[in-house]
């Protein structure tokens, strides 16, 4: 029940547009769609499978947590490579600067540009 609950809970902040469109576009064929929720209607026999029918109304919960655990995967990559490439930028920029600066320091060595 407190899974149940909580399915619920999940549902009702979700947003129109999740709740009208499927979350992942299945890569079943329409046979093989019937056929699996045939088997997810059917009342489990097996105590593991019992177990994990209490937990189904999670299924779609733990697809939008994966959905954001990636994203933010992904948020981290890009962020590390803007970094990088900040670095890299600066890097230029200092190299610029001291080529256009002269002082008596810079005219005794060679010029970065």
């Amino acid at each position: 029940q407190r899974v149940l609950r909580l399915a619920e809970m999940c549902r009702r902040l979700e947003t129109e547009e999740e709740k009208v469109l499927p979350f992942y576009p299945s890569s079943l064929a329409e046979g093989e769609q019937r056929d699996a929720r045939r088997v997810l209607e059917e009342t489990p026999t097996e105590p593991l499978a019992q177990a994990m029918w209490d937990y189904v109304g999670l299924e779609r919960f733990w697809q939008r947590f994966n959905k954001a655990k990636l994203e933010e995967q992904a948020l981290e990559r890009e962020r590390v490579a803007l970094s990088q490439r900040n670095r890299q930028l600066r890097q230029l920029l200092r190299q610029y600067l001291a080529g256009i600066s002269i002082t008596q320091e810079m005219l005794g060595q060679p010029n970065p540009l």
